[in-house]
């Protein structure tokens, strides 16, 4: 289930680098997608059951280098790494002592993680459907085609070409909301930022 929320979230965005960038909100992600091949900041999500019950608060950093290279680290309310290095996507669990290995294009497939570092083009994965203003941002609407994608939908919320939110409602009508902060485009990352070596005595597992 960690590992599901954090790939249905992983849609995470950064500033474009052009500043004020204008056009609907599907240009603007589109925009994005073009100009912004790595970016770092912060993150909280917050998840509801589908009566609109409070279910869970986390709190942490990521970073991401697209095509399918990405760090989400959980700080609070417990510590949970996720790393991929394009090829292999490692889940590592320190109250567990277990870390679970699988497949990046078995991992992320047609989630809205491959909105951001897939490099296909999105209309082959996604319906696309512009959703208006609400509190001041422009909202653009993902459909999965596929049906097994695992969720309904994922609203993204632009604000002068910088996705500031994302709402997703998952398959058991369960919605996540996730804000990002502190924003930085194309930041100079270290050359291990992507590289995850299991700590000594813990578990592997590895999902084919």
């Amino acid at each position: 289930m960690k590992i599901k929320t954090f790939l249905l979230a992983a849609v995470m965005m950064a500033s474009p680098l052009v500043a004020g960038a204008a056009g609907t909100a599907a240009d603007q992600l589109k925009s994005f997608i073009r100009a912004v091949p790595a970016a770092q900041g912060e993150f909280s999500q917050h998840t509801r059951d589908a009566a609109g019950n409070p279910q869970s608060t986390q709190t942490g950093t990521f970073v991401f280098r697209r095509p399918g290279q990405f760090r989400w680290d959980v700080l609070k309310p417990y510590e949970q790494q996720i790393v991929s290095d394009g090829k292999q996507l490692y889940q590592y669990d320190p109250d567990l002592a277990q870390v679970t290995v699988r497949g990046v294009d078995a991992s992320i497939g047609t989630s809205p993680a491959a909105i951001l570092f897939g490099t296909a083009s999105l209309e082959s994965s996604f319906q696309l459907s512009e959703e208006g203003q609400q509190e001041g941002l422009d909202w653009l609407r993902a459909k999965p085609l596929s049906p097994d994608a695992g969720f309904a939908y994922v609203d993204i919320g632009f604000k002068q070409g910088k996705p500031q939110r994302l709402l997703l409602k998952d398959a058991f009508d369960q919605t996540t909301l996730i804000e990002f902060s502190s924003l930085q485009v194309n930041p100079n990352l270290p050359a291990d930022t992507f590289t995850f070596t299991a700590p000594e005595g813990v578990d592997v597992v590895e999902i084919q």
